[in-house]
């Protein structure tokens, strides 16, 4: 019955009724304002203020150069640098800075888009099995897709032997972008590695039966571990972490907590910065703070049941590539923070971190003009940059005051 259909109040036999049936629509009125409340409140992730660029006590030396768009950097044990370069190539960094011809025995990689030989990582275990571990986008049946292969770098630097794919994205897909693929290991000596959605493949990403728009966790030999969240579960791939991730470019392990942090590329707004946990759903492509990029609404909105929210969100974006737990003692005051590359506007992003929540965000180098790719801290305590560029170059980043 509609509220226009009510008795008369002027029957005196149905006063009470009406007295009844008005505390009922306040209550209602009440009860949806106060879902309205509680819907909004789960909005309410907090949002960058996009501060600039500052001059801060640093400066940065060209440690090399002459790389085409390089993506990721490793430190071997001994200080040395392995080296991406996005066309296909793994380089070893001299201390000296010299760059190395490129290592024979990497795997074949699809060459387009934002496609390419992508993330680096050296095995914990790198003293005695010398293992490199390599993400990439991998031609095939149906297209290409995210894959990661492990070599063993040869005693001479020459090459990577025994090369073996142990790991790879499903379905393979028709699109040359967001492809993820860092690789992080855990303390427990797993591997963490990040996909995206494919671009135009979104709606694989909530689909459980693919590894598309995912944080995937496995051994070092490319098997599911047994207490990862899906495992045993009829239609789920074992490997997967979490899902609901649109491109996840940036990914670092907490020193203290052991805990996974990543950064993702939102479409035009909403990058995001999420510690995701196990089994759970960072909404994409359901919810997010971004739009298309025609202007277009994405999916429900910012928050929905069920869906985990960002930490921190940045709109305009960061587009956030890279990133590392700063550990060291060169820049005492910066020890704990979490730092960020910025592809655009190009920046190094410090977040000083609080209990699980972002307290400052600071940003510097923003003069370089620069699309800071990767962020490494080398064995020194400094921090170590990628600039992506097709004559990229390897930076170090100092104390001011250090006499180099």
């Amino acid at each position: 019955m509609s509220f226009a259909s009510l008795p008369h109040s002027n029957d005196r036999r149905n006063k009470s009724t009406v007295k009844n049936r008005a505390g009922i629509a306040a209550f209602l009125t009440f009860a949806t304002l106060g879902a309205l409340i509680a819907t909004s409140a789960l909005a309410q992730a907090p949002r960058s203020p996009t501060p600039k660029s500052i001059d801060a006590p640093i400066r940065t030396t060209v440690v090399a150069k002459g790389l085409e768009h390089p993506w990721g950097l490793a430190f071997l044990p001994d200080g040395r640098m392995l080296v991406t370069e996005r066309p296909g190539r793994l380089r070893i960094v001299e201390k000296n800075g010299q760059l190395s011809e490129p290592l024979k025995g990497v795997p074949k990689v699809f060459v387009r888009g934002q496609g390419g030989l992508l993330d680096v990582a050296v095995s914990p275990q790198f003293a005695s099995d010398r293992l490199v571990y390599l993400s990439y986008s991998e031609p095939g049946d149906g297209g290409a897709g995210t894959a990661v292969a492990r070599g063993r770098l040869a005693r001479d630097g020459g090459s990577l032997e025994s090369l073996e794919v142990i790991w790879r994205q499903v379905p393979k897909v028709n699109s040359p972008n967001h492809w993820g693929s860092r690789l992080v290991f855990a303390q427990d000596g797993t591997l963490f590695i990040t996909t995206g959605d494919r671009f135009t493949h979104r709606d694989k990403v909530q689909d459980l039966s693919t590894t598309i728009g995912k944080v995937v966790r496995i051994n070092p030999d490319g098997s599911a571990p047994k207490d990862n969240p899906f495992s045993g579960r009829a239609g789920a791939r074992p490997e997967i972490w979490s899902y609901g991730h649109r491109n996840s470019q940036a990914a670092a392990l907490h020193p203290q907590t052991g805990q996974l942090w990543t950064a993702e590329h939102g479409a035009r707004g909403g990058d995001e910065l999420n510690h995701p946990q196990a089994g759970k759903n960072y909404g994409w492509p359901v919810i997010t703070y971004g739009i298309d990029y025609s202007g277009e609404k994405i999916g429900e909105g910012a928050a929905k049941g069920g869906m985990e929210q960002p930490v921190y969100y940045w709109d305009p974006v960061i587009a956030p590539s890279g990133a590392v737990f700063y550990t060291g003692d060169a820049f005492p005051d910066w020890k704990g923070d979490l730092f960020i590359g910025s592809l655009q506007p190009g920046a190094l992003v410090r977040l000083d971190l609080e209990n699980g929540r972002v307290a400052r965000e600071e940003r510097y180098l923003g003069k370089l003009g620069a699309r800071i790719r990767d962020v490494r801290q080398g064995p020194d305590g400094l921090l170590y940059l990628l600039t992506d560029s097709d004559d990229g170059q390897v930076l170090r980043v100092d104390p001011a005051s250090a006499g180099r």
